[in-house]
């Protein structure tokens, strides 16, 4: 571990502009010194308070906090809608319905609903052309269905498996800005009915195969997909988060397995319920369809008639994000979080290195390699920006306790199962491991903590990276490999920040860590991105109740960091009632997309404005500056 000499701090200061405000120190300490590429900073070096006064890097002021139905953002920047759900991806297509009387034939060639995760990929010969990939996670039923209930026969059901999974589109800049190219060949839908492969060590394992495949090796369907990951050879990885939801017993007796358990299957659906109407996610009828979901799914955006691939190599559990990266020996890194209370964090290698001049020769990469899961240490108990170290446990058949003794015949067992396979090696259980992202200027890994209000019970101990018992507010966790390598064993933590409210409570734990102050406060971060700036675009999934713990908090929201500083302002604010999720930029950094998921979702919104039908709509935004400027500089 690196201390800052005396004269660094002085070089520091005149860096970025550091001023001795102790009340913003520590993540501003420990940021400076990964910037100047040493190691975690020692506690007493952080007691001395030093932070930026006013990150350079941030080239905006924090806007207020929110509770219009509109998006809100500083001076100077605009926001235009890209597509909307049920927008038809050919001319031929049919149109929206906003009386919720399309069919499911319809939804299946148009724009999907609840846009998620979401990357852009450039065309090599044509900077005004892009295609994006861009998840759809889930859909509302109150909009979906005229009688705006649950699924009331087989066709309510295909709609709503339509109206999620991916829509890869094409999209071209315009003296306008980017505009959804309508009737590109690339255009397409991934949906819950379309056929897709397994790959890798898990098929055709027993466990997934079923009446309708006997082989175990081609699945039909991917939904409730979340968050996302971009491959250095151009295809994009969809993660399946809570697919259990989507499965419920014609049986209300039936018992399930502690392996069916710890996955969360129940009799009844959550909320879903698909299985009165589709035998295929019926556990009395299918049990074994259930462990066909909850896989990590590669996409060739530009070969629209190519099969996607589920991954099972890299373990199955409810997937978040998948964030890539490389080791030194040019082997491929995805680091991945499991979203539930008390669940774990990721890491897969894969055995053969990248191809960087053959992007086909990766077609099959992620099919073989090791999967890894952490284990993090209580750390120093710092109550401001606590930190510590970490290593990460192979999740090998025959290693480490997981093999046959253990309940694992073999290494497909151990993939199926990955989070039973976590416990028994002591994985660290989290505060919700949402989004991972890797930083482009120095290769330290961010991962958001979203809220865990189970903290401190269930045999979920406070303490290291998850400081606070009944967590509502949620953290961002930092790590940074030993010897800058993603393939090595250990790494240094720390937590970047603390979200709270600092205007309704009074000091730790609630009132967040010293970088949150009344005018950047926000609960549950979820999504995460890096711009080539190594700007931290932070994005929220959380309470927007305006009241009690989250009082002055507004509407979600989408703040910006620096990660050297440790400084955080609010860029934009969502409209009623939405998640704000997903993030992209073009090519040049000049347009910055991100998403609007279920606006309206309890009522009381019409976003966007500009659609006759006033039916509130998921939407992918396009934020710019009015100078034509860089997103956020």
């Amino acid at each position: 571990m690196t201390l800052l000499k005396e004269d660094q701090l002085t070089d520091l200061e005149q860096i970025i502009g550091l001023s001795r405000r102790s009340f913003i120190g520590a993540g501003a300490l420990c940021g400076a010194a990964m910037f100047l590429g040493g190691g975690l900073l020692s506690r007493s070096a952080m007691a001395t308070g030093i932070s930026a006064a006013s990150s350079q890097l941030l080239g905006f002021d924090s806007i207020k906090a929110a509770t219009t139905d509109s998006i809100s953002l500083p001076p100077g920047y605009r926001s235009s809608v890209l597509i909307s759900w049920g927008q038809p991806l050919h001319a031929a297509g049919p149109a929206f319905d906003p009386s919720g009387n399309g069919s499911a034939k319809a939804q299946e060639v148009q724009f999907g609903d609840n846009n998620d995760g979401m990357s852009l990929f450039a065309f090599p010969d044509d900077p005004n052309r892009a295609l994006m990939a861009i998840n759809n996670e889930y859909t509302n039923y109150r909009y979906l269905y005229p009688h705006g209930g649950m699924p009331a026969s087989l066709e309510d059901v295909r709609k709503a498996q339509a109206s999620e999974g991916v829509s890869v589109i094409e999209i071209r800049r315009t003296g306008n800005g980017w505009q959804f190219a309508q009737g590109s060949p690339f255009n397409r839908r991934v949906h819950g009915n379309t056929p897709i492969r397994l790959g890798g060590p898990a098929a055709g394992h027993a466990l997934l195969r079923t009446g309708a495949d006997h082989s175990g090796t081609l699945a039909l369907g991917t939904f409730q997909n979340c968050a996302n990951g971009k491959t250095p050879w151009g295809t994009y990885l969809t993660c399946e988060e809570n697919f259990t939801d989507c499965f419920g017993s014609s049986d209300p007796k039936q018992s399930f397995d502690a392996a069916q358990k710890r996955y969360g299957a129940v009799a009844a659906s959550k909320e879903i319920n698909w299985h009165p109407h589709d035998p295929r996610f019926d556990l009395a009828v299918n049990p074994n369809e259930l462990n066909r979901h909850g896989w990590v799914v590669e996409i060739d955006p530009f070969d629209p008639h190519s099969m996607p691939v589920k991954r099972t190599a890299l373990g199955r559990f409810k997937h978040e994000n998948a964030a890539l990266a490389e080791t030194t020996d040019g082997r491929a890194v995805v680091y991945m979080g499991d979203d539930e209370r008390g669940e774990f964090i990721y890491r897969f290698i894969s055995r053969d290195r990248i191809d960087h001049k053959d992007p086909k020769a990766n077609r099959d990469l992620l099919d073989h390699g090791t999967l890894y899961v952490a284990r993090f240490d209580d750390g120093d108990k710092n109550p401001d920006l606590p930190r510590g170290q970490g290593q990460w446990v192979e999740l090998s058949h025959g290693k480490n306790g997981v093999d046959t003794a253990s309940g694992f015949a073999n290494q497909g067992d151990v993939l199926i199962h990955a989070r039973l396979a976590g416990s028994v090696v002591n994985a660290t259980r989290m505060d919700r491991p949402e989004w991972i992202v890797v930083s482009p200027k120095d290769g330290q890994v961010y991962c958001t903590l979203t809220n865990n209000a189970k903290r401190g019970e269930d045999g979920q101990p406070v303490g290291g990276p998850n400081p606070r018992e009944k967590n509502v507010y949620g953290q961002i966790l930092r790590w940074k490999a030993h010897n800058g390598d993603h393939g090595a064993d250990t790494f240094d933590w720390d937590l970047f920040v603390v979200a709270g409210n600092p205007v309704v409570h009074a000091g730790q734990p609630k009132a967040g860590s010293s970088n949150i102050t009344a005018q950047n406060m926000f609960n549950s971060p979820d999504g995460l991105g890096f711009d080539d700036a190594g700007r931290l675009w932070i994005l929220t999934d959380g309470d927007a109740s305006n009241a009690a713990d989250f009082a002055g908090m507004g509407n979600n929201q989408m703040l910006c960091a620096d990660p050297v500083s440790g400084e955080i302002r609010r860029f934009m604010v969502g409209p009623v009632g939405c998640e704000v999720t997903g993030i992209s930029f073009s090519p040049d950094q000049k347009t910055l997309f991100v998403g609007i998921q279920h606006p309206g979702e309890n009522g009381g919104s019409t976003f966007p404005e500009h659609l006759p039908d006033g039916k509130p709509r998921s939407s992918v935004m396009a934020i710019s500056r009015e100078d034509g400027g860089i997103v956020g500089a």
